[in-house]
């Protein structure tokens, strides 16, 4: 605010020089966790980043009232578990996980009823500990290729009533 001629102005109450920043240089990503390349890097463990991830286990906590598990089966488990193939779901496609991602892997791995017998016993094995264990996980998103990963929940349920059921869909 200015002030008026005649107000008399002491030194230190005297408008200072302003004090000039210099321009920062250029930014490049050099922390361990920054993606360089254009193309994500795949191998064992590596994961599939993609923008606000954490949002799918929000997500697949609102289908356990429709999981149809059996009695020897964690619930949180299976939740997990599908909620990481969600996650890579989301990432193929360059975005943020939502309710088709998890539905599609609910799907897939049979946990929304009418699932076989067999893909019961093999998902009890596989999802043993998902909650808990990183490895558990990623072995979890990796069992079902790019292109079954890929689909949407009616393209898995017509896939799985196919020639080869379920075994088609994950290696």
């Amino acid at each position: 605010m200015t002030q008026p001629s005649y107000v008399p102005i002491y030194g230190a109450d005297q408008v200072r020089a302003s004090f000039r920043l210099r321009q920062p240089p250029a930014w490049t990503a050099r922390r361990p966790g920054e993606l360089r390349y254009p193309v994500n890097m795949v191998g064992r463990a590596r994961g599939a980043p993609g923008p606000d991830q954490g949002f799918a286990l929000h997500l697949a906590r609102q289908f356990e009232s429709r999981l149809v598990l059996d009695p020897e089966e964690h619930a949180e488990d299976v939740i997990v578990g599908c909620a990481a193939q969600a996650m890579r779901r989301s990432a193929l496609w360059g975005r943020a996980p939502m309710v088709a991602d998890c539905e599609a892997a609910f799907t897939l791995w049979g946990c929304l009823g009418n699932a076989p017998s067999s893909l019961v016993e093999h998902r009890k094995v596989i999802f043993s500990g998902a909650a808990h264990d990183y490895e558990v996980q990623r072995r979890i998103c990796d069992l079902a290729p790019e292109e079954v990963a890929r689909m949407t929940a009616s393209e898995i349920r017509e896939r799985s009533k196919g020639p080869g059921g379920w075994q088609a869909l994950l290696r």
